[in-house]
């Protein structure tokens, strides 16, 4: 009751797009001056809302998407746009939100959606739920979904050790790389769904 072949190959493809490694300087910028205690609530509080937002995906995702009349490449324009103005924000240190609102949004935005649960992860999801017609593809497809969750939760909670080792000057340094390599991945967004709309008129 296990397709191994379906399961490594949707890991390795969530794996490619959500990007463990490349998600720990973002996930530090951003919790960046908060207890240790509240950072690795917010880990787990950020895998949990992508979690979620990727199985909610997989199981209506065609319903939810028709029902809105969104198409998926303005899924991936809104998703860039929005990565665009919190890089923005890392670029140039504006970060003076109250500190409980902020806990909330950095867990739900931009961390759990969309970098993690991002347009290009959901995507992938509807389709291997759509093509998985056997009870094996199923628990494959769900298993693949929650491995990668689970390496996520574990790459952002053991990230908090660099904290100690490169200090508030480096986590300044790390919040600017950060914003610059969210910026990247804003406009790679945005093009890549500008593409589908031209390819598809």
């Amino acid at each position: 009751m296990f397709d191994l072949a379906v399961f490594g190959s949707l890991f390795l493809t969530l794996f490619v797009i959500m990007d463990p490694p490349g998600i720990t300087p973002i996930f530090l910028a951003l919790t960046a001056g908060r207890p240790g205690k509240v950072q690795k609530r917010m880990a787990f509080q950020a895998v949990c809302v992508a979690g979620g937002v990727i199985t909610v995906f997989g199981l209506l995702g065609h319903q939810i998407l028709n029902y809105l009349h969104v198409s998926v490449p303005a899924l991936m324009i809104a998703g860039g746009l929005l990565l665009l103005l919190i890089a923005l924000d890392l670029l140039t240190g504006k970060t003076d939100e109250p500190k409980q609102t902020k806990d909330v949004n950095v867990a739900l935005v931009p961390l759990g959606m969309p970098l993690l649960a991002g347009p290009g992860a959901i995507v992938s999801v509807i389709l291997a739920v759509q093509k998985a017609h056997s009870a094996a593809t199923q628990v494959s497809v769900w298993a693949a979904i929650l491995a990668i969750h689970v390496v996520l939760w574990l790459v952002m909670r053991y990230s908090l050790v660099i904290i100690r080792i490169i200090k508030d000057g480096g986590v300044v340094l790390v919040t600017r790389l950060a914003g610059m390599m969210l910026s990247a991945i804003a406009v790679q967004q945005i093009i890549n769904g500008v593409t589908q709309v031209i390819q598809g008129s």
